[in-house]
């Protein structure tokens, strides 16, 4: 859906199949409570001082880049969020994990404890991104408080499927596979601060000799 203003369009979203749903109720399910901005279409690099028609024209190719539409594709959209900060903060927060790759057997398992640098992130969690449901599961092992948020599903079949879940500790469940070992990726972004980070996941294939638990 689009918001217009009779020149072009200001607004660009595309609903997943669960906003759809509220939408269709007509009873005011869908409601939106919280949304974020992103800048990924920008190139600063074509901020050109140096324009011989002056300082007015510093920023004349960026303002004429094309702006990208709506994407259903988490992995891909909003990945430079635009964020807020307190007046005098010198540094960026930074959020990191534990281990940026994680190999484990199918069936077996690994927690996601992700932190940000300067308290960040502390009120709203992150969301997890696993890029392909058919290599892993994944789970909230501590969500939000007062949130019955439950992983989201963006796909239309059960190939490669991306997932989301919101929470503050996760974890990921390898699929057991007996043809070949498989890989994806879980990419974990600040709900508030706008950071993120990318880990690296790949699941053994499955033999009758290993163990399942985690």
């Amino acid at each position: 859906m689009g918001y217009l203003d009779n020149s072009s369009v200001t607004v660009d979203a595309i609903l997943t199949l669960k906003g759809r749903e509220l939408l269709s109720s007509g009873d005011a399910a869908f409601n939106i409570t919280q949304f974020a901005l992103g800048d990924d279409e920008i190139d600063y690099a074509l901020w050109n001082t140096d324009h011989p028609l002056g300082s007015n024209y510093y920023g004349a190719a960026i303002e004429a880049l094309p702006i990208t539409e709506a994407l259903p594709d988490e992995t891909q959209a909003l990945r430079y969020k635009l964020l807020t900060l307190p007046k005098q903060t010198t540094a960026i927060p930074v959020v990191s994990v534990g281990n940026t790759s994680i190999t484990i057997n199918g069936g077996a398992s690994s927690i996601i404890t992700p932190n940000t640098s300067l308290n960040g992130n502390s009120q709203y969690g992150y969301t997890a991104i696993l890029s392909d449901s058919t290599v892993a599961d994944l789970s909230v092992v501590q969500p939000i408080a007062n949130s019955n948020i439950q992983p989201t599903v963006v796909g239309l079949n059960q190939d490669a499927q991306s997932v989301s879940a919101v929470g503050f500790v996760f974890e990921v469940t390898g699929k057991i596979n007996t043809l070949e070992d498989k890989t994806a990726t879980i990419t974990i972004v600040g709900n508030e601060t706008g950071g993120s980070v990318t880990i690296n996941l790949t699941v053994n294939q499955y033999t009758a000799t290993q163990s399942v638990t985690a």
